[in-house]
């Protein structure tokens, strides 16, 4: 183990010693709490005992909203106080009919933070839901009722959760995607917007269905999707038009010929146990139950909320929120409805909102908290947000992606998506560690796991992401070289996996853009990426992507490249294990008069006949030395225009002290890369790094009924 690596673990054992003094600390603040919430309690007593007394007259508060109110009455009678004021939550679950919402008002400090915690080891829910209950059983065996909110216009819902488990709407094909069959020219309505019309095939879509105007067509471009309400249909030109138009009338946002889409809300379509159906009209709900399922034993639960929990400072006046500290609560059911508009957004869909939303926030802290069952992204932190804490958080089963860092102001695309001019206003600083992200992309696909736009000095390591449809994380938010303020991050010890799934396409597990010094990517596990068609990358340094280092990854089974550089500047590629790719190992896309990037001590290990280097090498401005290359097999390792390892190093002056040779791995068939003695990766200069130290390092808590993978994206 190197010294670094020696020095980043015992930094991190201290980090670990220090939190569990942290829980140490905890527990003596739960002795001494302050108020109590029970879901039994009531906003009319004092919330100073953890349960109602015998004779009921006194016990803990009923609401988090009546917990508020209080702290901030004992934060005015001790102004000097220099401990913290602690809430504790019974377990059960709290039915929402608001955001819970911190202001600046809730504030702590750092003497006395605020805290919300959970009481002891039990788990409460914060939830948007809204149980189902008063069903029938019709003559087909499902499940009905009516609900008035529905049918007055007062609520809306596109998500169902059914024991904890998500449930989806029916959709046609039932599996797979229909095709684009024909371009449209965009309607009068959309004409210099976007695009809002295509042709199909016969039989896809079919203007008699019920509430035509509540289908939604999903289209799929190549790194984004468009979810849009139809607005007509023309049967005898087989033309649909949708209600709002994509994003823009660049190539990435057309509905070109071939390109895939299915339709979902189809009433006729209704057919398949776990599908339910809801008639805005009759505010009727119809679910088809999967076996064992029955209305008295099962819980079936509908979202109402947007947004769960809103932390909001001004900053405009610089009053920030600070020094508030959660801690083991679970906030569960966001609501999202596709809106008149529909969601079409060219990357990323990051002008989603989050059911976890903060704004103009210093010094907060959300630890062993678990967000589930949304239909945007899990987290945001925004404009103003500096110093904030994520440790052992659980997000799962998410509409969108789970956490985004950072600034996309601009609605218009390219490069006006700048940074803020406000210095205060710049989103940096921030630690996410130990985190669980999955089962992602369940509404909206190209959600990323954890995105980083505008945003410098943030600390990503210890991570679990898995099951999305689109790149791991994404850091930096410039198309080419101007001004970026994604720089100094740091993304380490992650374990990102089973990415992409062949729904979208020019994603990796990381995707960097622009100029981002001091940004370093080492001692990650990437692997099982697959794209749709082009991309499917695990290190992907896109557009303008300048002086970052990768370092110390395990990359394999990319279905595309382990790595892959569309263009940038002067980039470090060393030390990494990049294996079993398939379409070739290592990818450069565009020559420039500068020197693209370094490739130097990496081991390069694939089993097929493609090529090693592929796309474009055709000048010399990238530096590749003290490298090791091995085909399985020892089948001969060639390199652009048929040339052997000799006449590369002879003719292109590159790998001038690069071998082929087999580097020894322990077991590369069971994914077990480490070195055997005596590897000859060690003549190179490669240095062995601890494979086992990627992901995260404490055991799940939360994540026990995990949702299953949905229909059409498998």
């Amino acid at each position: 183990m190197t010294q670094q690596l020696v020095r980043r673990h015992f930094a991190f054992a201290v980090v670990c010693t220090a939190l569990w003094a942290l829980c140490g600390t905890a527990a003596t603040w739960a002795a001494e709490d302050n108020f109590f919430v029970a879901p039994a309690g009531n906003d009319q007593w004092s919330g100073r005992l953890a349960e109602p007394n015998a004779a009921k007259t006194d016990g803990p508060f009923a609401s988090v909203k009546r917990a508020q109110e209080a702290v901030r009455t004992q934060k005015q009678q001790e102004p000097a106080r220099d401990k913290p004021i602690v809430v504790s939550l019974r377990g059960g679950t709290y039915w929402l009919t608001e955001p819970i919402q911190f202001q600046p008002e809730d504030s702590g400090s750092t003497a006395a933070p605020v805290v919300y915690q959970a009481f002891a080891d039990e788990r409460p829910i914060l939830s948007s839901g809204r149980a189902i209950t008063g069903w029938q059983v019709d003559e087909k065996g499902r499940w009905v009722v009516d609900l008035p909110e529905v049918q007055s216009g007062r609520w809306s819902f596109m998500q169902l959760f059914v024991d904890q488990q998500r449930r989806y709407r029916p959709r046609l094909p039932k599996q797979g995607y229909y095709q684009i069959a024909k371009d449209c020219e965009p309607s009068p309505k959309a004409a210099g917007k976007g695009h809002d019309r295509f042709g199909f095939s016969p039989g896809q879509i079919d203007p008699q269905w019920h509430d035509l105007d509540a289908v939604e067509v999903m289209a799929f471009h190549q790194w984004a999707g468009s979810r849009m309400r139809v607005a007509e249909v023309d049967p005898q030109q087989q033309i649909v038009t949708v209600q709002g138009n994509t994003t823009g009338d660049s190539s990435w946002a057309r509905l070109n010929a071939g390109h895939r889409f299915f339709v979902e809300n189809v009433r006729e379509a209704l057919s398949q146990p776990g599908e339910f159906y809801l008639d805005r009209a009759s505010g009727r709900l119809t679910y088809i139950p999967q076996p064992g399922e029955s209305p008295d034993r099962t819980s079936v639960v509908a979202p109402l909320l947007p947004n769960l929990l809103l932390i909001s400072g001004d900053l405009a006046q610089r009053r920030w929120v600070e020094h508030v500290q959660l801690r083991g609560l679970t906030f569960a059911h966001a609501n999202w409805t596709t809106p008149p508009q529909g969601q079409s957004f060219p990357q990323a869909e990051v002008n989603l909102g989050a059911a976890v939303a903060v704004q103009a926030a210093r010094n907060v802290v959300i630890e062993n908290c678990a967000v589930r069952h949304t239909g945007e992204y899990a987290m945001g932190f925004g404009a103003g947000c500096k110093h904030n804490r994520v440790e052992g958080c659980e997000l799962f089963d998410l509409g969108a992606g789970g956490i985004k860092i950072g600034h996309a102001l601009a609605t218009t695309w390219g490069n006006t998506l700048a940074a803020p001019a406000d210095e205060e206003a710049l989103v940096s600083h921030h630690t996410i560690r130990n985190c669980l992200i999955a089962h992602g992309g369940r509404l909206h696909p190209a959600g990323i796991g954890m995105w980083i736009g505008h945003s410098p000095h943030n600390v990503i390591e210890h991570n679990d992401i898995y099951d999305l449809y689109y790149s791991g994380f994404s850091v930096g938010w410039v198309w080419g070289y101007g001004p970026s303020q994604a720089h100094h991050n740091e993304i380490a010890f992650n374990h990102v996996h089973h990415i992409g799934q062949g729904v979208l396409s020019d994603m990796g597990g990381i995707y960097t853009l622009g100029i981002s010094p001091g940004t370093v990517i080492h001692d990650n596990h990437f692997h099982d990426v697959e794209s749709f068609s082009y991309g499917g990358w695990g290190l992907y340094t896109d557009e303008g992507s300048s002086g970052i280092v990768m370092k110390n990854n395990l990359v394999y089974r990319c279905s595309r490249a382990s790595f892959h550089q569309h263009y940038g500047k002067e980039n470090r590629i060393e030390n990494n294990i990049l294996a079993f790719a398939d379409e070739q190992q290592l990818q450069r896309t565009r020559t420039e008069p500068h020197i693209s990037f370094f490739f130097e001590r990496n081991l390069v290990y694939w089993d097929n006949d493609n090529p090693l280097l592929g796309s474009n090498w055709s000048d010399d401005n990238f530096r590749m030395d003290h490298n090791l290359y091995f085909r399985v097999g020892g089948k001969p390792v060639t390199f652009p225009g048929g040339l052997t390892f000799e006449q590369w190093q002879q003719q292109r002056h590159q790998d001038q002290h690069s071998i082929v040779a087999d580097p020894g791995f322990v077991d590369s068939q069971k994914d077990d890369f480490r070195l055997k003695p005596n590897s000859p990766a060690l003549q190179i200069g490669f240095e062995p790094f601890d494979l086992s130290q990627a992901g995260r390092k404490i055991p799940a808590r939360l994540t026990t009924d995990l949702p299953p993978v949905p229909k059409g994206f498998e």
